[in-house]
Protein backbone atom coordinates (compact mmCIF):
# COMPACT_ATOMS: atom_id res chain seq x y z
CA UNK A 1 0.00 0.00 0.00
CA UNK A 2 0.91 3.43 -0.99
CA UNK A 3 1.24 6.83 1.16
CA UNK A 4 -0.02 9.76 -0.86
CA UNK A 5 0.19 13.71 0.12
CA UNK A 6 -1.71 15.50 -1.88
CA UNK A 7 -0.94 19.34 -2.78
CA UNK A 8 -4.20 21.13 -3.81
CA UNK A 9 -3.96 23.94 -6.31
CA UNK A 10 -5.03 27.59 -6.47
CA UNK A 11 -8.01 28.82 -4.47
CA UNK A 12 -8.29 25.46 -2.73
CA UNK A 13 -6.90 24.29 0.62
CA UNK A 14 -6.80 20.75 1.85
CA UNK A 15 -10.56 20.24 1.98
CA UNK A 16 -10.75 19.65 -1.46
CA UNK A 17 -9.22 15.73 -1.25
CA UNK A 18 -12.08 15.11 1.11
CA UNK A 19 -13.50 12.56 -1.37
CA UNK A 20 -10.95 11.62 -3.15
CA UNK A 21 -9.15 10.23 0.29
CA UNK A 22 -12.04 8.48 1.59
CA UNK A 23 -11.44 6.22 -1.57
CA UNK A 24 -8.09 6.07 -1.19
CA UNK A 25 -7.72 4.81 2.50
CA UNK A 26 -11.17 2.49 1.23
CA UNK A 27 -8.20 0.88 -0.88
CA UNK A 28 -6.25 0.82 2.33
CA UNK A 29 -3.74 3.45 1.08
CA UNK A 30 -3.12 6.16 3.40
CA UNK A 31 -3.52 9.60 2.27
CA UNK A 32 -2.47 13.06 3.52
CA UNK A 33 -4.12 16.34 2.32
CA UNK A 34 -2.08 19.16 3.87
CA UNK A 35 -3.33 22.90 3.42
CA UNK A 36 -0.39 25.89 1.78
CA UNK A 37 0.39 28.34 3.85
CA UNK A 38 -1.60 31.28 3.05
CA UNK A 39 -4.58 28.99 1.74
CA UNK A 40 -8.18 28.67 3.16
CA UNK A 41 -10.34 30.82 4.68
CA UNK A 42 -9.77 33.53 7.12
CA UNK A 43 -5.78 33.06 6.83
CA UNK A 44 -3.15 35.94 6.13
CA UNK A 45 -2.16 35.99 2.47
CA UNK A 46 0.54 37.54 2.06
CA UNK A 47 2.68 34.76 1.28
CA UNK A 48 5.52 34.11 -1.12
CA UNK A 49 6.40 30.60 -3.62
CA UNK A 50 9.16 29.89 -0.86
CA UNK A 51 6.42 29.81 2.64
CA UNK A 52 4.05 27.99 0.35
CA UNK A 53 6.94 25.48 0.08
CA UNK A 54 7.90 25.05 3.18
CA UNK A 55 4.43 24.30 4.97
CA UNK A 56 4.39 21.76 2.84
CA UNK A 57 8.13 20.58 3.85
CA UNK A 58 7.34 20.93 6.96
CA UNK A 59 4.24 19.11 7.36
CA UNK A 60 5.63 16.13 5.57
CA UNK A 61 8.65 16.34 8.16
CA UNK A 62 6.72 16.77 10.98
CA UNK A 63 4.34 13.64 10.27
CA UNK A 64 7.91 11.77 9.17
CA UNK A 65 6.05 10.59 6.11
CA UNK A 66 8.77 8.60 4.08
CA UNK A 67 8.52 6.46 0.78
CA UNK A 68 5.66 8.87 -0.01
CA UNK A 69 4.16 9.17 -3.53
CA UNK A 70 3.66 13.50 -3.44
CA UNK A 71 1.18 14.81 -5.94
CA UNK A 72 0.75 18.55 -6.61
CA UNK A 73 -2.72 19.72 -8.89
CA UNK A 74 -2.19 22.78 -10.55
CA UNK A 75 -0.33 25.37 -9.11
CA UNK A 76 0.47 22.48 -6.97
CA UNK A 77 3.09 21.34 -9.26
CA UNK A 78 5.14 24.20 -8.65
CA UNK A 79 5.32 23.38 -5.05
CA UNK A 80 5.89 19.79 -4.89
CA UNK A 81 9.09 20.49 -7.45
CA UNK A 82 10.33 22.89 -4.66
CA UNK A 83 9.68 20.14 -2.09
CA UNK A 84 11.20 17.91 -3.86
CA UNK A 85 14.31 19.38 -3.48
CA UNK A 86 14.43 19.78 -0.24
CA UNK A 87 13.31 16.72 1.00
CA UNK A 88 14.14 14.07 -2.01
CA UNK A 89 14.91 11.49 0.39
CA UNK A 90 11.59 11.06 1.48
CA UNK A 91 9.72 10.90 -1.96
CA UNK A 92 8.85 7.48 -3.84
CA UNK A 93 7.25 9.13 -6.79
CA UNK A 94 5.78 12.52 -8.03
CA UNK A 95 2.68 13.13 -9.97
CA UNK A 96 2.30 16.38 -11.56
CA UNK A 97 -1.81 16.17 -12.23
CA UNK A 98 -3.13 18.48 -14.80
CA UNK A 99 -0.20 20.58 -13.53
CA UNK A 100 2.29 23.65 -14.32
CA UNK A 101 5.70 22.52 -14.65
CA UNK A 102 7.98 25.20 -14.92
CA UNK A 103 10.89 25.80 -16.81
CA UNK A 104 14.06 27.31 -14.78
CA UNK A 105 13.92 30.74 -13.83
CA UNK A 106 9.60 31.04 -15.13
CA UNK A 107 7.09 31.82 -12.85
CA UNK A 108 3.85 30.51 -13.48
CA UNK A 109 2.69 33.78 -14.72
CA UNK A 110 5.13 33.05 -17.51
CA UNK A 111 3.32 29.88 -18.23
CA UNK A 112 0.13 31.38 -18.98
CA UNK A 113 -1.75 32.44 -22.24
CA UNK A 114 -1.29 36.80 -22.45
CA UNK A 115 -5.01 36.76 -22.22
CA UNK A 116 -5.03 35.27 -18.81
CA UNK A 117 -2.55 36.91 -17.65
CA UNK A 118 -4.25 40.56 -18.07
CA UNK A 119 -7.63 38.71 -16.69
CA UNK A 120 -5.63 37.52 -13.49
CA UNK A 121 -4.17 41.37 -13.40
CA UNK A 122 -7.10 42.81 -13.73
CA UNK A 123 -8.72 40.53 -10.05
CA UNK A 124 -5.86 41.77 -8.51
CA UNK A 125 -5.97 44.83 -8.75
CA UNK A 126 -9.56 45.04 -7.87
CA UNK A 127 -9.13 42.84 -4.45
CA UNK A 128 -7.28 45.63 -2.99
CA UNK A 129 -4.98 42.70 -0.98
CA UNK A 130 -2.80 41.25 -3.83
CA UNK A 131 -5.36 38.00 -4.40
CA UNK A 132 -7.21 37.48 -6.58
CA UNK A 133 -10.98 35.55 -6.49
CA UNK A 134 -11.82 33.18 -9.24
CA UNK A 135 -15.22 34.36 -10.58
CA UNK A 136 -18.22 32.12 -10.87
CA UNK A 137 -18.55 31.73 -14.20
CA UNK A 138 -15.18 31.04 -15.03
CA UNK A 139 -15.54 28.19 -12.25
CA UNK A 140 -18.55 26.91 -13.70
CA UNK A 141 -17.53 26.88 -17.27
CA UNK A 142 -13.91 26.28 -17.21
CA UNK A 143 -12.55 24.54 -14.16
CA UNK A 144 -15.96 22.59 -13.42
CA UNK A 145 -17.03 22.14 -16.86
CA UNK A 146 -18.23 17.98 -16.53
CA UNK A 147 -20.84 19.13 -13.16
CA UNK A 148 -24.15 19.74 -12.94
CA UNK A 149 -25.14 23.61 -11.65
CA UNK A 150 -25.59 22.72 -7.97
CA UNK A 151 -21.57 20.60 -7.56
CA UNK A 152 -20.38 23.61 -9.25
CA UNK A 153 -22.18 26.06 -6.39
CA UNK A 154 -21.17 24.16 -3.69
CA UNK A 155 -17.68 23.58 -4.45
CA UNK A 156 -17.24 27.33 -5.44
CA UNK A 157 -18.55 27.77 -1.82
CA UNK A 158 -15.08 26.15 -0.38
CA UNK A 159 -12.71 28.17 -2.41
CA UNK A 160 -11.24 31.35 -0.91
CA UNK A 161 -9.16 34.53 -2.45
CA UNK A 162 -5.19 33.24 -4.06
CA UNK A 163 -2.52 34.74 -3.02
CA UNK A 164 -0.70 36.24 -6.02
CA UNK A 165 3.01 36.90 -4.93
CA UNK A 166 3.72 32.69 -5.61
CA UNK A 167 2.27 33.06 -8.92
CA UNK A 168 4.99 36.00 -10.07
CA UNK A 169 7.94 34.20 -8.03
CA UNK A 170 10.09 33.20 -10.64
CA UNK A 171 11.63 29.43 -9.49
CA UNK A 172 15.42 28.27 -9.57
CA UNK A 173 14.54 24.34 -10.67
CA UNK A 174 18.22 23.39 -11.43
CA UNK A 175 18.17 21.10 -8.76
CA UNK A 176 14.44 19.76 -9.52
CA UNK A 177 15.94 18.88 -13.00
CA UNK A 178 18.90 16.76 -11.51
CA UNK A 179 16.71 14.69 -9.09
CA UNK A 180 16.44 10.84 -10.26
CA UNK A 181 13.16 10.46 -8.50
CA UNK A 182 10.63 8.88 -10.70
CA UNK A 183 7.33 11.04 -11.92
CA UNK A 184 4.31 10.63 -13.56
CA UNK A 185 1.54 13.37 -14.96
CA UNK A 186 -1.85 12.70 -15.03
CA UNK A 187 -3.92 14.31 -17.74
CA UNK A 188 -8.20 15.16 -17.90
CA UNK A 189 -9.17 15.20 -21.28
CA UNK A 190 -11.42 17.70 -21.06
CA UNK A 191 -9.48 20.21 -18.70
CA UNK A 192 -9.86 23.62 -20.64
CA UNK A 193 -8.13 25.82 -18.03
CA UNK A 194 -5.05 26.10 -20.03
CA UNK A 195 -6.39 25.98 -23.47
CA UNK A 196 -6.85 23.19 -25.54
CA UNK A 197 -3.76 23.33 -27.95
CA UNK A 198 -1.04 25.38 -28.08
CA UNK A 199 -1.49 26.37 -24.45
CA UNK A 200 -2.92 23.02 -23.20
CA UNK A 201 -1.28 20.83 -20.31
CA UNK A 202 -0.15 17.75 -22.52
CA UNK A 203 2.26 17.87 -23.97
CA UNK A 204 2.86 20.98 -23.33
CA UNK A 205 4.31 20.84 -20.07
CA UNK A 206 4.06 17.08 -19.31
CA UNK A 207 7.29 16.70 -21.63
CA UNK A 208 9.53 19.10 -19.58
CA UNK A 209 9.82 15.76 -16.88
CA UNK A 210 11.50 14.30 -19.35
CA UNK A 211 11.15 10.32 -18.59
CA UNK A 212 7.54 10.47 -17.16
CA UNK A 213 4.83 8.05 -16.97
CA UNK A 214 1.34 9.41 -18.57
CA UNK A 215 -1.64 8.62 -17.20
CA UNK A 216 -4.95 10.00 -18.39
CA UNK A 217 -8.87 10.23 -17.58
CA UNK A 218 -11.88 11.97 -18.58
CA UNK A 219 -12.74 15.16 -16.93
CA UNK A 220 -12.44 18.86 -16.31
CA UNK A 221 -9.81 20.38 -14.30
CA UNK A 222 -11.28 20.09 -10.82
CA UNK A 223 -12.37 16.41 -11.28
CA UNK A 224 -11.96 15.76 -7.68
CA UNK A 225 -15.01 17.08 -7.26
CA UNK A 226 -17.00 15.60 -10.03
CA UNK A 227 -15.56 11.97 -10.10
CA UNK A 228 -13.65 11.37 -6.63
CA UNK A 229 -14.06 7.90 -7.81
CA UNK A 230 -12.22 7.63 -11.11
CA UNK A 231 -9.50 9.89 -9.67
CA UNK A 232 -8.80 8.10 -6.72
CA UNK A 233 -8.09 5.09 -9.15
CA UNK A 234 -6.17 7.09 -11.60
CA UNK A 235 -4.24 8.42 -8.74
CA UNK A 236 -2.87 4.83 -7.64
CA UNK A 237 -1.88 3.71 -10.96
CA UNK A 238 -0.33 7.16 -11.79
CA UNK A 239 1.81 6.00 -8.46
CA UNK A 240 2.38 2.34 -8.22
CA UNK A 241 6.06 1.26 -8.40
Amino acid sequence: MSTFVLVHGSWHDGSAWQAVISQLEAKRHQAFAPTIAGHGKGVNKNVNHAQCTQSIVDYIVDKDLTDIVLLGHSFGGTIIAKVAEAISTRIRRLIFFDAFVLNDGESLRDNLPFPTQELIDDLVEASGDNTMMMPFDIWRETFLNDADLDLAKSSYAQLSPEPYQPFIDKLDLKQFYSLPIPKSYLYCTEDNVLPQGEWGWHPRLSSRLGLFRLVQMPGSHEVMFSNPVGLAEKIIVAGRD
